[in-house]
C-alpha cells in the first residue's frame, strides 16, 4: 500500500469505515455438495453472491447489478446457484440461475411471469417449488420439473408461501394464512400435484390465534417429519410433527424467550437458536434423550447458524461493540473478508422502563464525557422484529458525532413474547409510541438525553413511527429522520405489494373502506399540521413497501405550510445495496441535525 493510499485511510472517519469495510454472511451449502457454498458480500461496494468451493479456497463473485443482489441460494446438488432478480430494487422479478462454477444466466424456471417471491424450495432431482405473490392472482404456488413448464398447485387472495419440500420430494409445505390474519399463519402439507396431505392450523378453536411456522423437513430419508415452530406457550417453541400421522411431539426446553430449530444434517440432533432480552445464543439438543448443551458463543447477537456434516456449528455473530465475523464451534474463523477491518464502537447497556403496557426494554449506548447528550431515538422497523446487542454502523456513527443512542423494543416487537408482539393491533403506531414516550421520559429524568436535543428516527416502520410520532408528539421532540417511511396510511395501503395489505387488513381490521377511522388515527399525514420539528425523509422511487407517491403526499402536505423540512429520493427500493449510497443518506441525516439541532439544551 502505497503512502498516499494509507493517508486516504487514515483521513476516512472511522464511521465510513464501518461501512465501507467489506463484510461477509453466512454460507449456505449444498446439501449434497458441502463444499459448494454460497454467501453474501459488499467486497466490491454493493451487497452482491458469491459463490466458494471450500475443497479448492477458489471464491468468485456470481452476482454483479448495479442496486445489488442478496437473495439466493445454491442448489442441493451443488450444480446450480438460483438468485432473484428485480428491477431496481423494486423486488418484482424473477428467479434466475447459472451454474456454481461460473457461466451464463438463464430463467431458472421458465414460464413463470414476474411477482413477488414467496419462497423457494429445491429438490434432489432439480423440481422447484416456487412461491410467488402478485396484486392480480394472490399467492400462488407453482411446481416447475426439469423440461417441464410449471404447473400451479396452489391459488389464494391471502398471503401464502412455499416452507419447504421434503427430502424424498413428495410432500411440499405451504404457510399461508387464508383465515386473514397475516400474522398467524397456519401450514398445510400438499402433494407435487397439489392435493392436501394434512393440516395444521392453530388459528381455529380458541379465542387467541396462534401461528405456526415450517422450520424444515428432516434430511433423513425415508422420514417426512416437519420440524414445526408454535406459539402454543405464548412463545415461540420447536415441535416435530408426521403430517402422514398427524403426530405431534412436543419439545420442551427449560430456556426463557424465544427458541428457534434447525435440524443437524444427520437428523441427530437440533440446533437451537435462543433469543432472550435482545441476545442470543446456541444449544444442541437431542429430541430421544432430552439431552441440551450449550455450544460456546460471545456474549451478543448470532445473527444466523448452520450445522455441517462433520457437527460442526458456524455462525454469524456480533455484538454492539464488535463487527460482525462468521465463526465455528471449532474455534475457527471460517470466512474472512479481504481488507479493510471495521471500527468497533460502544457496547450497550439495558435499561428497563415500565411503560403503559409493561416494562419496556430499551438499548443503550452513548459517547464518552458527561450528558445529558443530544440523544437519538433510533427506532426499528417491522414492526414485528427487535432490536439486540449486534453491530449496526448506523447507531456507532451518531455515537462517533457525539450522540447518544436509544434503541427501543415497543410492543409489537419480537422476542418478549406472543402477546407483547400481538398487542398492537388496531390502534396501530400509536401504542408503540406509548412505549417510546415512557422510555424518552426515563432517558430525560435519569441525565441522559437533553430535553431540547432529542431526535426520533427510523427507517420503514421505524419512518413511519418518526412521521407519527412527530405529528402526535410534537412538543416532545426537536428534530425526525424519517427513511423510507409510511407517510400517507391510506395511499400506501393502496399502492404497496399485495401482502403487505394482507397485513395492514390484520393490523388495522380491516381495508381503509372498511375501517376508516383507524386508518385515520394511525396515519402520519393526519397530523401532518402539527408537526413543529424539522423533517428530514429519505425515499426509494422504487419502493413496493413504502410507496413513493403517498411520501409525496406528506411532503406537499408540509411545503403548503412551510415547515422546515428536506427529502432526499434515490433511485432504489426499500433502502439500498450500494455502501456509498448508505453511507451519503447517513452522512445527510448528521449534517441535517447538526444544521438544525440547538447547540446546547
Amino acid at each position: 500500500m502505497t503512502d498516499e493510499s494509507t493517508g486516504s485511510a487514515a483521513a476516512t472517519p472511522d464511521w465510513e469505515k464501518r461501512f465501507r469495510a467489506p463484510r461477509v454472511g453466512l454460507p449456505d451449502w449444498a446439501e449434497h455438495a458441502p463444499d459448494r457454498s454460497l454467501f453474501v458480500s459488499n467486497a466490491t461496494g454493493t451487497y452482491e453472491l458469491y459463490a466458494w468451493d471450500r475443497a479448492t479456497g477458489e471464491q468468485r463473485q456470481a452476482t454483479d447489478r448495479p442496486n445489488g443482489t442478496t437473495d439466493g441460494v445454491v442448489s442441493p446438488d451443488g450444480a446450480w446457484i438460483w438468485w432473484f432478480g428485480d428491477t431496481d430494487g423494486d423486488e418484482f422479478g424473477v428467479w434466475m440461475r447459472q451454474p456454481f462454477e461460473g457461466g451464463p444466466d438463464e430463467p431458472a424456471a421458465p414460464g413463470l411471469e414476474p411477482s413477488y417471491p414467496a419462497g423457494l424450495a429445491l429438490g434432489r432431482d432439480g423440481t422447484a417449488v416456487v412461491g410467488r405473490s402478485t396484486d392480480e392472482e394472490g399467492s400462488t404456488v407453482h411446481v416447475a420439473r426439469p423440461g417441464e413448464p410449471p404447473v400451479e398447485i396452489y391459488r389464494h387472495r391471502e398471503s401464502a408461501g412455499v416452507g419447504d419440500l421434503s427430502r424424498d420430494g413428495s410432500l411440499i409445505a405451504v404457510e399461508h394464512t387464508e383465515h386473514g390474519d397475516a400474522m398467524h399463519s397456519a401450514l398445510r402439507v400438499v402433494r407435487l400435484d397439489g392435493t392436501a396431505v394434512a393440516e395444521l392450523d392453530d388459528t381455529k378453536g380458541g379465542t387467541v390465534e396462534l401461528g405456526l411456522s415450517c422450520w424444515g423437513f428432516s434430511p433423513v430419508e425415508g422420514d417426512n417429519r416437519m420440524l414445526v415452530g408454535h406459539q402454543r406457550g405464548g412463545r415461540w417453541e420447536p415441535m416435530i410433527w408426521d403430517p402422514l400421522t398427524g403426530e405431534e411431539t412436543a419439545l420442551t426446553l427449560d430456556l426463557p424467550g424465544d427458541i428457534g430449530a434447525d435440524w443437524y444434517p444427520d437428523g441427530s440432533a437440533l440446533l437451537i437458536d435462543h433469543s432472550h432480552q435482545a441476545r442470543s445464543e446456541l444449544w444442541r439438543y437431542e429430541p430421544g434423550s432430552g439431552a441440551l448443551v450449550r455450544l460456546e458463543t460471545p456474549a451478543g447477537t448470532v445473527s444466523g447458524a448452520s450445522a455441517r456434516p462433520d457437527g460442526s456449528v458456524e455462525f454469524l455473530w456480533s455484538s454492539a461493540a464488535l463487527p460482525p465475523v462468521v465463526r465455528s464451534t471449532t474455534g475457527r474463523a471460517v470466512l474472512e473478508a479481504p481488507g479493510m477491518k471495521a471500527p468497533g464502537s460502544v457496547p450497550v447497556t439495558d435499561a428497563w422502563v415500565e411503560g403503559p403496557g409493561g416494562r419496556v426494554h430499551a438499548l443503550v449506548q452513548k459517547p464518552g464525557g458527561e450528558g445529558p447528550f443530544p440523544t437519538v431515538f433510533d427506532i426499528h422497523g417491522g414492526p414485528t422484529w427487535h432490536d439486540s446487542d449486534a453491530f449496526a454502523a448506523g447507531p456507532a456513527a451518531w455515537i462517533d458525532h457525539g450522540f447518544a443512542v436509544v434503541r427501543v423494543n415497543y410492543r409489537g416487537s419480537t422476542g418478549y413474547g406472543r402477546a407483547w408482539t400481538d398487542a398492537l393491533k388496531h390502534r396501530v403506531g400509536l401504542i408503540e409510541l406509548e412505549d417510546i414516550a415512557a422510555v424518552r421520559d426515563w432517558a430525560v429524568s435519569s441525565g441522559l438525553a437533553d430535553p431540547a436535543r432529542l431526535v426520533l428516527a427510523g427507517g420503514s416502520w421505524g419512518g413511519y413511527l418518526t412521521l407519527l410520532g412527530l405529528g402526535t408528539q410534537p412538543e416532545a421532540w426537536a428534530l425526525g429522520l424519517a427513511a423510507v417511511p409510511v407517510a400517507d396510511y391510506v395511499t400506501a395501503y393502496h399502492d404497496e405489494m399485495e401482502a403487505l395489505k394482507a397485513m395492514d387488513r390484520t393490523l388495522l381490521g380491516g381495508t381503509p373502506e372498511e375501517v376508516p377511522e383507524r386508518f385515520e388515527a394511525s396515519s402520519p399525514l393526519t397530523y401532518v399540521d402539527e408537526v413543529r420539528a424539522p423533517v428530514y425523509i429519505s425515499a426509494g422511487v422504487n419502493d413496493p413497501r413504502c410507496p413513493i407517491r403517498q411520501v409525496e403526499n406528506y411532503v406537499r402536505r408540509l411545503a403548503e405550510r412551510g415547515a422546515p423540512h428536506e427529502v432526499y429520493r434515490y433511485d432504489a427500493g426499500h433502502g439500498s445495496l450500494v455502501v456509498e449510497e448508505r453511507i451519503k443518506q447517513v452522512r445527510k441525516e448528521i449534517e441535517f441535525a447538526q444544521r438544525h439541532l440547538p447547540a446546547t439544551g
